[in-house]
């Protein structure tokens, strides 16, 4: 249970898809022009990432090494076409909303990434919630990103007013430049809380040992001490 748990700390904030290891960048500044577009593509591909890693998990004896990436794909893919035609069923204005970057998740390289990196080498189960970390962490990310657009741009989330009806939005956020701002105030923001936590500072330091560019300080050692 405890592995289990790490997957789930490590994908959504240890390695975050998009705000640290900055994968999958396509749809993320594609389709994250509004919250929802976020939630529904960052959904449909945590869905795909558990039920191909889970797969890929249980085969992962039987498929052999040298075909391994080709076998990757087509069980990436088929989930893929399932996922699209239910979304083209049930869920038609998302259908619409994402288009072509339904299919393109086939690509995407968070997905043949952990199937890869993990799922390959590792249990069913602990796969699984490596895929759900991952996708969780995906979705958190591409909802953020869509949920700042919407807001500075129409004055919404979700499709709901929440500023005053005379804010004029700036279109720049609903723009494809507006993905580029958003996302790096985003990433700034996210590196500048990780960066804070846990980096104790030397004795006579204002900056953690993390941000010293003092060679030859011995503050490493006095903190060590004072522990």
């Amino acid at each position: 249970m405890n592995k289990c748990m790490e997957r789930l700390f490590n994908g959504l904030v240890k390695e975050n898809p998009t705000f640290v290891l900055m994968l999958g960048m396509c749809p993320t500044l594609a389709v994250t022009t509004s919250a929802m577009n976020g939630l529904g593509m960052g959904l449909t591909t945590t869905v795909v990432l558990i039920m191909s890693n889970l797969i890929i998990s249980l085969l992962r004896k039987v498929i052999p090494d040298k075909v391994r990436i080709p076998a990757y794909i087509v069980i990436i893919a088929s989930f893929v076409t399932l996922v699209e035609l239910l979304l083209e069923g049930f869920i038609p204005t998302l259908y619409s909303a994402l288009g072509i970057y339904i299919p393109l998740i086939v690509v995407n390289c968070i997905i043949l990434g952990r199937a890869e990196s993990y799922a390959s080498k590792n249990s069913p189960v602990a796969s699984a919630f490596d895929g759900i970390g991952m996708g969780l962490g995906f979705t958190v990310g591409l909802t953020s990103i869509g949920m700042v657009r919407e807001i500075l741009g129409v004055g919404q989330i979700f499709g709901i007013q929440i500023l005053p009806s005379s804010y004029e939005g700036m279109t720049i956020f609903i723009l494809a430049p507006g993905a580029f701002f958003v996302l790096a105030a985003l990433t700034a923001l996210q590196n500048k809380v990780r960066n804070s936590k846990g980096k104790p500072k030397a004795v006579g330091c204002s900056e953690g040992c993390g941000a010293c560019q003092n060679t030859s300080c011995l503050g490493k050692e006095q903190t060590k001490e004072a522990k």
